[in-house]
């Protein structure tokens, strides 16, 4: 899995790097001290995994975050400070390492990115899981507190990242269910489906008109009056996947 450490402190940033070497799995790509660093180095080396600290000069990790375009990678949070937990796992972290980091403990992490990595090829009957491709024409289960929709996939026109829920837009409906937002793109057939940006994956066949937008991307309208800016680097790839 190719890797970014991203910290300030050039000790802590070592000491990873030298933990890490147990992990034979676990391929360090680059190093970054700042968001500013580390931005165009996720953009250019599309790492799988971030060891990323949370408060850092200028932006800190969280925002660092909300700035990449396009699918973000896997992330295990190294701080020195216990009371951002909660708000680490609205972001969909696999972990939240305290420093000093601990060999046993970051041998966890990782076999918790392992996990996550490994589930798509291993989920079988034996486990209930599938990796099942889902497409327009399937149907969905979805139960929002006491309302329950048997829903076709072609009808959802619109996902929404809400922390560690995503909201469904179908009909006059808007339900959330538990779910992040990269686990269901990966579940979403990409010939439809496709990830706008960090917050929201878009039904292709919804789209009622484009438009040209800010800092080389494209604002989407679909059918229903929802309106999506389509990120820079995810306009790239629109442009490839409709073209001719």
């Amino acid at each position: 899995m190719k890797t970014l450490i991203i910290d300030d402190e050039r000790l802590a940033r070592n000491e990873l790097r030298r933990l890490l070497e147990n992990f034979p799995k676990i391929q360090i790509i680059g190093e970054a001290a700042n968001a500013d660093e580390a931005l165009p180095m996720i953009e250019d080396l599309d790492p799988d995994l971030l060891f990323l600290d949370i408060q850092m000069p200028g932006k800190n990790g969280f925002e660092l975050l909300q700035s990449i375009e396009g699918k973000a990678p896997e992330v295990i949070f190294t701080t020195a400070y216990d009371e951002y937990a909660i708000k680490a796992f609205e972001f969909n972290a696999l972990d939240y390492l305290l420093k000093p980091v601990e060999l046993a403990r970051l041998s966890e992490a990782i076999h918790r990115v392992e996990e996550e990595h490994a589930a798509p090829e291993t989920a079988g009957p034996s486990t209930g899981g599938t990796a099942k491709v889902l497409g327009e024409n399937d149907q969905v289960f979805v139960k929002d507190g006491e309302k329950c929709w048997f829903v076709k996939l072609g009808k959802v026109r619109l996902f929404e990242s809400m922390g560690n829920y995503v909201r469904l837009y179908f009909d006059d409906q808007k339900p959330l269910v538990l779910k992040s937002l990269n686990a269901l793109e990966d579940r979403l057939d990409p010939a439809t489906f496709f990830r706008a940006n960090r917050k929201h994956i878009i039904n292709l066949q919804w789209i009622e008109k484009i438009e040209p937008w800010f800092s080389g991307g494209l604002l989407v309208t679909l059918r229903g009056g929802d309106k999506i800016e389509i990120s820079r680097r995810q306009a790239i790839r629109f442009k490839d996947l409709l073209s001719l």
